[in-house]
């Protein structure tokens, strides 16, 4: 059975070639409106209403609107734009596959938050920062404001494969990892709380980070109200979405020492704007949407679609499947 590809998504000549090679023989249309930010919705295509699988950002209306459509699978382990009742609910109905890459960035983003806690604890950015000014030597305050992660708390917001890999990274540690979740079903090496609990959570947690997705739930999920709820000192770290912060909350949480210092990937307007407060704050932390970069990103993304692409034609479980 040959189905129709149609896909947005922008890559390497070689991991294109790569995409080709791997569909045979299915058809596949390639988007002249292709795009390589994810956070930017795809455009409406035409080309789209005759396709049976869309690979990349389609157009969220379009893939509720085309019968024909079978499976979509986004080029990111976010979703904001497809996670509604009315999107979930239509491809259920028509029996649908919708699915992402989280496990593509999993490690990554994993991997990213574990440096910025090294980096906080061991006083890593401080002086990097006395390299490129003063050229101080602040022996007694780095040496003594050093603090070790093992036996710490952290609170995880949020709980999915970026989470479970964290949790397996930080286990030589002998950290203690609560997460808040809707679904309060046991994990390993992880307490899994509802969201009853959080404040008291809160107040217990070393470091809190925060991994939710971007939905109309999740909107200033981190507030005024939660900061205040914040153990004094605390590190804030956030790899989720921006949308899910309170920005003005949160810089005034850095500024007056409730939050220690964050490190923050992800944020409300993209990219951060030059005069955004954020930047000026000696103890926030910023790096530019990176936590889920990783040299072979794009190969793995088309391999992750292609191991998909065979368990569709078989029936079979397919990974990161979301519907």
């Amino acid at each position: 059975m040959s189905l129709t590809i149609w896909s947005n998504a922008k890559f390497s000549e070689s991991d294109t070639r790569l995409l080709v090679e791997g569909v045979r023989p299915h058809r596949l249309v390639l988007s002249p409106e292709s795009s390589a930010f994810v956070l930017q919705p795809g455009r409406p295509d035409p080309e789209l209403a005759a396709a049976d699988i869309a690979f990349g950002q389609p157009d969220a209306a379009q893939c509720l609107a085309s019968r024909q459509l079978r499976w979509v699978e986004v080029t990111s382990a976010g979703y904001e734009r497809y996670d509604t009742p009315e999107f979930k609910e239509s491809f259920r109905a028509r029996g649908a596959v919708f699915s992402n890459v989280s496990e593509v960035f999993a490690d990554s983003c994993a991997q990213h938050v574990l440096a910025m806690m090294l980096a906080f604890g061991r006083r890593l950015l401080p002086s990097y920062r006395d390299q490129l000014t003063t050229r101080g030597w602040a022996y007694a305050e780095r040496r003594y404001d050093s603090r070790l992660l093992t036996g710490q708390n952290v609170l995880l917001l949020g709980y999915g494969a970026i989470g479970r890999r964290l949790v397996e990274l930080l286990a030589p540690f002998g950290m203690t990892v609560t997460a808040v979740r809707r679904q309060t079903r046991s994990e390993r090496g992880v307490r899994i709380i509802p969201e009853e609990s959080l404040s008291s959570a809160l107040a217990a947690a070393d470091h809190v980070v925060n991994i939710l997705p971007g939905n109309a739930g999740t909107r200033n999920y981190v507030n005024a109200r939660r900061l205040a709820c914040v153990k004094p000192g605390a590190r804030f770290y956030n790899v989720g979405r921006g949308v899910t912060v309170d920005e003005r909350a949160l810089a005034e949480a850095l500024r007056s020492g409730r939050i220690a210092e964050a490190y923050l990937d992800v944020f409300e307007t993209e990219p951060l704007p030059p005069d955004h407060e954020f930047w000026g704050l000696p103890n926030c932390f910023i790096t530019p949407h990176t936590a889920g970069g990783r040299h072979d990103q794009d190969t793995a993304i088309v391999r992750h679609f292609l191991r998909n692409l065979a368990a569709f034609e078989k029936g079979e479980a397919m990974v990161d499947r979301i519907v």
